[in-house]
């Protein structure tokens, strides 16, 4: 495929047979996805117990898509500990209890990681699930993993795209000369080689990049909504994905992906009520399907949910979202998983 040879980003024809990003993005329609961890890590791994189960229905449900974040270690002073397990090792392991949905990564830090490491590994989940993977990538936040690696946070910019250039050569078929700051490769070659030819790299935020770059080289961009509470929110945000895709050097389509934690209420008429300053949404679920139309009219192409917050069991909340949300915004399903026998 002509994307194997390219460097920088590619419009949706070089992902037309890749079941994961065909699964999470079409132009103009916003699809569904669910962040996990389903409850946050208080100092008890059993807050994780029965989670592939819940995976396996949010699968059966039709949502297109599951995301998994990348936090290696655990800052108390941040207070949030992530997703816990390996995010790579952990989408193998719904790959394996998991039919049809997309596998998502939100996200993958390639600053601290090396590109073999990233790449071999999701080289080997996209085999393994049939084509099922989406990368988003990001530059990384949280400052003590800088030292632990014996890098300098200041340079996570730069390494972050040096990174992005030398995973994309490492997919290009047969032998391999790679010159790069992380690396050379002589006379080598890469295995496993994606289903699709390529894996989309979806980066988050800036990355340390500038805009113009992004518009270069992304598949796609993830960024955080502005306000949820308030139709100007929305409103601001379409305005920033006007602005990058005017930038897209071919004027192909590529996708927007938001996020937002959300506290499902009972009562589908209250109110969207931002709480812990903003970055929580309390609402029913009327609201939250008339933000999520507000976000589809926006550009965006994807949202992902995280329930966390939410006070209700999870299984309710994520039969209500089944029932009542997902009909509105479903997947795309044109390109089924490769099967795979291994």
């Amino acid at each position: 495929m002509a994307h194997q040879h390219l460097i920088g980003g590619a419009s949706s024809e070089a992902f037309s047979m890749h079941p994961g990003y065909r699964r999470m993005f079409m132009a103009e329609k916003l699809t569904l996805g669910i962040f996990l961890p389903l409850r946050f890590y208080q100092g008890d791994m059993q807050v994780l117990a029965g989670q592939a189960e819940q995976v396996r229905k949010i699968d059966d449900y039709g949502f297109s898509a599951v995301w998994v974040r990348d936090v290696p270690l655990f800052d108390p002073a941040f207070g949030d500990a992530g997703q816990i397990f390996d995010p790579f090792v952990y989408l193998a392991f719904l790959a394996a209890h998991t039919r049809r949905i997309s596998l998502a990564t939100g996200s993958a830090i390639f600053s601290l990681r090396h590109p073999i490491d990233l790449a071999k590994a999701a080289a080997s989940i996209d085999r393994l699930s049939g084509g099922r993977l989406v990368m988003g990538i990001a530059s990384g936040d949280r400052p003590l993993e800088f030292p632990a690696w014996g890098l300098q946070r200041s340079q996570r910019g730069e390494r972050f795209s040096q990174a992005v250039s030398y995973f994309r050569q490492l997919l290009h078929p047969g032998q391999l000369a790679i010159r790069s700051p992380l690396g050379e490769i002589d006379a080598a070659s890469f295995l496993p080689q994606p289903v699709s030819g390529a894996i989309p790299l979806i980066v988050t935020s800036s990355s340390g990049q500038s805009p113009q770059w992004i518009a270069e080289q992304a598949d796609g961009w993830l960024t955080f909504p502005d306000a949820t509470h308030e139709p100007q929110g929305p409103l601001r945000l379409a305005e920033r994905i006007r602005g990058w895709r005017q930038m897209i050097p071919d004027g192909g389509f590529r996708p927007h992906m938001t996020n937002e934690w959300i506290d499902l209420v009972e009562d589908p008429d209250f109110p969207p009520t931002a709480l812990r300053g903003g970055y929580v949404l309390k609402t029913g679920r009327r609201g939250l399907i008339d933000l999520l139309s507000a976000w589809q009219r926006a550009g965006v192409n994807h949202a992902a949910l995280g329930i966390q917050f939410s006070r209700r069991p999870v299984p309710e909340v994520i039969q209500e979202l089944a029932e009542e949300v997902l009909p509105f915004f479903p997947a795309g399903d044109e390109v089924p998983p490769l099967p795979g026998n291994w």
